[in-house]
């Protein structure tokens, strides 16, 4: 019977994850579509206005002055005034060409793209004007000759090429102008689009917020309970899995001081107590161990410590053994005692002792902490309390008796957890409440 409930139930979650899909598909779908649309015409249109933009401002390195210094540069060496090594001629031309030909790699349109052929043309002529202008030079000074090539060619085609390069960049400039006005006509569209969408949207969660509480609100509802317990359970288990690494680094270092001073036993002791530590403290992952285990968790951390604050540090622990069976959270007595020497102990002067009771309470247990430390003051003390209840999590100290609550609360129920007990220049009691559990129950 139990088996067809889980799966008339895992059924319905199914059915109802399959419908809270296809509500989201159905209110995502057109906003995904234009989304994909808009995009794509944004980006069409942004890399269309790029080249434009490129083809403009690579025209516009070619010199305004061209003519100018062309003319000037070929009567110079017409002259005499410059050899034809030392013109500058070619290295204008050279410029010019190196500008209409990384033109071509941001123009489109067919018209523009004809001007640039017609400049290549142009300096192509201008070249051979030069070289024969040169030949003039070398064979004879054919001055008037020359004359005629300056006056009639050069001057001529370098006005033509000045011409071309201008209406080029006048008609870049305009499809640049008709950009813009598809980008704002496309963002207008874009934005009545939007607007549609949008309302569509909200229609629609009028309509799903009315009728969906009626076969979807509940279930969620429950489901996303279960979820967060689950998903708390699993960060307060893996917080309080870590072990601090101030204690792991010190330890080392108490473990070497000991090797150097030549003792030993004591090293002997630390490497077997640190083992057990870690052994305790990972548990092949369970999430409870045994009333025993945990307490020999404590009793290795505990005998680490003595040896390094051995001259304020004694302990006791006193649990009974009918209690060793029952289940307790993994890393739950550690932390408390952990606050017990760091927060009591080593507070007061001449050090204290830390003692581990345990009381059968029929149905229930009751694993207890105390120490005769500094103790805390009544203000101090409702903190603690407060913060048990989560509304104060600022305090290390705090958050760490939390986490063991919380863990125990959750794994548990409410009427278990942490009681804190204290007075000021007396000592602490913390008192873990727990059920009587034993591994064969947990595991059914």
């Amino acid at each position: 019977m139990k088996k067809i409930l889980k799966k008339q139930t895992e059924g319905r979650k199914s059915t109802l994850a399959t419908q809270i899909r296809i509500s989201y598909l159905i209110l995502l779908l057109p906003n995904i579509v234009f989304m994909l649309f808009a995009f794509y015409n944004l980006w069409i249109i942004r890399e269309r206005y790029n080249d434009m933009l490129n083809s403009v401002v690579a025209a516009s390195e070619f010199s305004l002055d061209f003519k100018e210094d062309f003319d000037y540069e070929t009567y110079l060496l017409i002259v005499g005034n410059v050899s034809p090594d030392e013109s500058r001629t070619s290295a204008l031309l050279a410029g010019a060409r190196n500008v209409v030909e990384s033109l071509e790699e941001y123009t489109y349109n067919a018209d523009n793209r004809d001007r640039l052929a017609s400049a290549l043309k142009y300096l192509n002529n201008l070249d051979g004007y030069i070289d024969k202008i040169k030949v003039n030079l070398e064979n004879e000074n054919r001055y008037e000759k020359n004359m005629l090539i300056w006056e009639n060619d050069v001057q001529i085609v370098t006005a033509l090429l000045q011409e071309t390069i201008n209406e080029y960049i006048y008609y870049e400039n305009k499809q640049i102008q008709i950009a813009q006005a598809q980008n704002t006509e496309l963002y207008f569209n874009i934005l009545k689009i939007s607007i549609a969408i949008f309302a569509f949207i909200l229609v629609a969660i009028i309509v799903v917020s009315i009728v969906g509480p009626m076969w979807i609100t509940k279930p969620i509802e429950e489901q996303v309970t279960r979820e967060q317990k689950q998903l708390r359970k699993a960060e307060f288990e893996l917080l309080q899995a870590q072990i601090n690494p101030h204690f792991l680094y010190n330890t080392l270092d108490t473990i070497v001081w000991s090797a150097e001073a030549g003792n030993q036993k004591q090293v002997v002791k630390m490497v077997g107590s640190l083992s057990d530590f870690f052994r305790s403290s990972l548990n092949k992952g369970k999430e409870l161990v045994t009333v025993r285990d945990e307490l020999q968790h404590v009793r290795s951390y505990l005998e680490i410590q003595q040896i390094r604050y051995q001259d304020i540090l004694k302990y006791e622990i006193d649990v009974p053994q009918e209690l060793f069976d029952y289940q307790i959270p993994k890393i739950t007595i550690q932390p408390i005692v952990e606050n017990a020497l760091y927060h009591g102990i080593k507070n007061k002067r001449g050090g204290g002792t830390i003692v581990v009771s345990g009381k059968d309470e029929g149905e229930t247990m009751l694993i207890q902490v105390k120490d005769d430390g500094k103790g805390m003051k009544p203000e101090r003390l409702k903190e603690i309390r407060r913060g048990l209840l989560g509304e104060k999590l600022e305090n290390t100290a705090i958050y760490g008796l939390y986490n063991v609550n919380e863990r125990i609360r959750l794994s548990f129920g409410e009427e278990y957890g942490v009681n804190v007990e204290s007075t000021y220049e007396v000592g602490s009691c913390i008192s873990v409440r727990l059920p009587k559990i034993l591994n064969i129950i947990v595991e059914n």
